[in-house]
């Protein structure tokens, strides 16, 4: 884990977080700044910066967990569809690997606008 990094600190128990998955490799967390109510941030538990950076023996279990998570959250939420974003390195607020999953719904607006976000 990297000393600097927000979502290593959130895995090594110095932030609070609320966690909705933690296994060996992989864990998800509810976003401290939620857009949609059930956006989660599925991370690897090892400092990886981007993407392009998983080693490709944990691509497979990364995307199951945001799978298992996704499906979870939609079906708990009762929400009518899912947005899976990952950002690499242009619009990454945080350099850790990160898949965000946001639930939604027809002719919902996010809980915050673009300019509330990127302000705080």
């Amino acid at each position: 884990m990297a000393p600097s990094c927000a979502f290593c600190a959130i895995l090594r128990g110095e932030v609070p977080a609320s966690f909705v998955l933690r296994e060996a490799s992989v864990a998800a967390f509810l976003d401290a700044r939620p857009v949609f109510k059930g956006h989660v941030l599925v991370v690897p538990t090892a400092h990886v910066e981007d993407f392009h950076s998983l080693p490709a023996a944990e691509v497979g279990p990364f995307w199951s967990a945001v799978q298992r998570v996704s499906r979870a959250v939609e079906s708990g939420l009762e929400a009518q569809g899912t947005f899976i974003g990952v950002n690499t390195k242009i619009s990454q607020s945080v350099p850790h690997l990160v898949a965000a999953r946001q639930t939604s719904w027809r002719g919902r607006t996010p809980t915050r606008s673009r300019a509330s976000r990127s302000s705080s």
